[in-house]
């Protein structure tokens, strides 16, 4: 499948160390993460564990702690970092020219179970 990127936002939308989310109809949002090197990540904004906002939990490296419980995420997979188990959905991105992209066909698919 093809796919068709999606202007989501600027880089600089994103707080450096935080999150942005992006609100979808009748399905979970998806949180674009921006760490301390300007890198971007998206994943499903629902931790694997009892489905927090990741959203709303700290970054750092790359990785951010669940709000809820501290678990934490490995951005780049989406997974849990060990003794914690379970993944979120990642979602495909790019960035050109300070833009950044989502996959449209990825962003209008509901949720997959990890």
């Amino acid at each position: 499948m093809n796919q068709e990127w999606q202007v989501i936002c600027r880089v600089d939308d994103i707080p450096v160390l935080g999150a942005r989310v992006v609100a979808r109809d009748s399905k979970p949002d998806v949180a674009i993460f921006r760490n301390s090197e300007n890198k971007i990540f998206a994943l499903l904004d629902k931790c694997p564990h009892k489905g927090g906002p990741l959203s709303q939990g700290i970054v750092f490296g790359e990785k951010v702690a669940c709000p809820l419980h501290n678990w934490n995420i490995d951005l780049p997979t989406g997974c849990a970092i060990a003794p914690d188990v379970g993944c979120t959905q990642k979602f495909s991105l790019k960035v050109e020219a300070g833009q950044v992209y989502l996959d449209a066909n990825e962003l209008s698919a509901h949720a997959v179970e990890a």
